[in-house]
């Protein structure tokens, strides 16, 4: 049987001085997850705001499709299948504690 099932990601940006704090919300039905990312503007940079939304927004889904991995791993876990062996992935780029 063929199924579609739409889910839907809202994203929301905050700027105050300098900084951008990024807040993706997703709803399965199930399970309501929230991701978040943050990017500040280096003071010697020329402030340009999309590129900071960009960042943020970028970081808070990162983090949403991360939560969403774990979701989808326990689940696996409770239906007996064996964990995961997944690698680590090395960070690259600014990381959301160095922002």
């Amino acid at each position: 049987m063929t199924t579609t099932a739409e889910w839907k990601v809202r994203v929301y940006l905050f700027e105050e001085g300098g900084t951008t704090r990024a807040r993706a919300v997703l709803d399965t039905g199930s399970a309501p997850l929230t991701g978040h990312g943050t990017a500040r503007c280096s003071p010697e940079d020329v402030d340009i705001p999309v590129i900071g939304d960009e960042l943020a927004a970028g970081r808070a889904l990162r983090d949403l499709a991360g939560q969403l991995i774990q979701v989808a791993d326990r689940d696996l876990v409770g239906a007996g299948a064996p964990p995961p062996d997944r690698p680590r992935r090395t960070a690259y780029g600014w990381t959301d504690a160095l922002a």
